[in-house]
This record gives C-alpha cells, structure tokens and sequence, in this order.
C-alpha cells in the first residue's frame, strides 16, 4: 500500500498516517527525516543536500527524489509507505510518478482529509486558551496568526494537489470534521475497496496471461500447418509452370533440330551438286579420249602399211 495524505494544517494528517502504519505494516516517510538520514549516512545525495541545507537553501526537487528512491528501496518499505510532507507541488507530485513508474510500482491513493478552515482556526484558538489555563508553555508555530498564513500557504502551493490527483482517478476524500475514529474507520472502508479492485484486477490480468499462452501455444499447430499449406501452395504453383516450361524447352529443342536438319540437308544438297559437276567434268574428259585414241590406233595401222610396201 503507497499512499499520499492530503490535507491542510490541524487536518489530523498525523493521527490518521501513525494508524495506517500500524494496520498496513508500512512506514512513514518524512522528508525532513529522510534528509537527515540521508545526510547522517554521507549517500551521494545526502552529501549534495548537506552542502544545500548548510548554505540554508532549499533543496531541489531533484535530490528530494533522489533520497525517496533510495529510501523506498530499503527492506522495511517493501510493503508500502505514506508520504509525509511530500510532494508539496504539481511538478513534484509529476516526479515522483516518474519515479515510482521507473521502479514497476503505482501509488495506490491520495488521500484527502478535507476540514473547514474556520473551524480548524476555533480548535487552535481553544487549544491554546487551554494551554494558557493550564499555564503551559504556547509553541510559536501554534497559533491562529501562524495557522492563517499555512494554511494561505497551503491554499496556493499544495491544494492543486487535489486537482491532479483527482484527474488520476487516485483522489480519495474523507471529511476530516468527523471524530478521529469515524475518520480512521472511512479511510479503511476506501482503501479496503481499493486493495480488493486491485486484487481482483490482478486475477484478471493473471487470466488474461494464461489465456494468451495458451492461445500461443495452440497457435504452434495452426503455425505448422499454416507453414505446410504455405508449401503446398508452392509446390502447385510450380507443378503448374512445370508443363510450361517443359513446352518451351521442346518447342527449343525441336527449332534447333529442324534448323540442324535444314542446315545438313543444304550441306548435303551443295555436296551433291558439287558431286554431279565433278562427275560430269570427269565423264565429259573420258568420252574425248577414246577418239583420239581410237585416232592413234588408225595412226598406226596405217604407218605400218606403208613399211611394208
């Protein structure tokens, strides 16, 4: 349980965060005591706030965050905490957001403690009309006079709070007027319905994730045969062009055997023209031939006559 108490000075902010410890077995942060102990321990912030505090200045925002998030991390706040004196603005209530997101945690509520001011100035003027009675010793800080001004400076620095927060959907109310039991008693009713719609919100969430891995792991068959379809697919796609291709490397194959058959056919029609011109040449020299031979056979017959006469 992280939670923010809200509510102008003599609200009974104080009361009201010591029961809350107790019965949610959180811690109280002040961040007054949170700087100290910062500063006690010589921690990298708490060095840089020491320095700060020492000048008397205020200390910045961003080493406030720094100590919170060193102190939230200590075992003792593992079940939650309530922020006391922190934040006091906008812009820190927006940082501390951040701070809480960065570590996986949420606040779990703001609450407001809402009381009538003018009735919160009759309870320190009898408060301290009592005192004096009884002659005690009056704090300077409690007084109507100093009451007035905190709660002008509540007013114009702290109250915004209530706006952010209510635009988070985190803003709780009670009315502060009520008896301190019958504001203790509130409070639990709220955060109780609080911590149960988270709890159930949680179961929900638990589901949700099962459900989710379940469809993830039932989703490896349909993943598979998804896969398969994928290749059947391809694989007729392919069948299909099979017979294509199949077509045209003949229709290739068949182009070049007519154009080898066209090409030998020519080689072998000129072969035989250049056949027939040879042999006409060798047919026409053998014909002129056996008349002159037949010549010089007559030749000599006849020179073999005249010998003889």
């Amino acid at each position: 349980m992280r939670l923010i108490l809200l509510g102008p000075p003599g609200a009974g902010k104080g009361t009201q965060a010591h029961r809350l410890v107790e019965r949610h077995n959180i811690v109280q942060l002040s961040t007054g005591d949170m700087l100290r102990a910062a500063v006690a321990a010589e921690t990298e912030v708490g060095l840089k706030a020491k320095d700060i505090m020492a000048a008397g200045g205020l200390v910045p925002d961003d080493i406030v965050i720094g100590i919170i998030s060193d102190r939230i991390e200590l075992q003792d706040a593992a079940n939650g905490f309530i922020l006391d004196g922190f934040p006091r603005t906008v812009p820190q209530a927006e940082a501390l957001d951040a701070l809480l997101k960065s570590k996986g945690l949420h606040l779990d509520a703001a609450v407001e403690l809402r009381v009538n001011e003018s009735a919160l100035l009759q309870r320190v003027e009898a408060r301290v009309a009592q005192m004096m009675e009884r002659g005690e010793t009056v704090r300077i800080d409690d007084t109507p006079e100093v009451l007035s001004k905190r709660l002008a400076s509540y007013r114009t620095s702290t109250e915004p709070l209530v706006h952010y927060y209510s635009e988070k959907r985190k803003l709780v109310t009670i009315d502060g007027m009520m008896t301190i039991e019958e504001v203790t008693a509130e409070i639990n009713r709220v955060l109780a319905a609080i911590l149960a719609a988270d709890e159930s919100a949680k179961k929900s969430a638990r589901k949700s994730a099962k459900k989710a891995a379940a469809a993830k792991r039932g989703s490896a068959p349909a993943k598979k045969a998804a896969k398969s379809a994928k290749k059947a697919v391809k694989a007729v796609k392919k069948a299909k062009k099979a017979p294509v291709k199949v077509a045209k490397k003949a229709k290739a194959a068949k182009k070049a055997v007519k154009k080898t058959v066209k090409k030998t056919v020519k080689k072998a029609v000129k072969a035989a023209k250049k056949a027939v011109k040879s042999a006409s040449k060798a047919k026409t020299s053998k014909s002129a031939k056996k008349p002159a031979k037949k010549a010089g056979k007559v030749a000599k017959k006849a020179g073999k006559k005249r010998v003889k006469r």
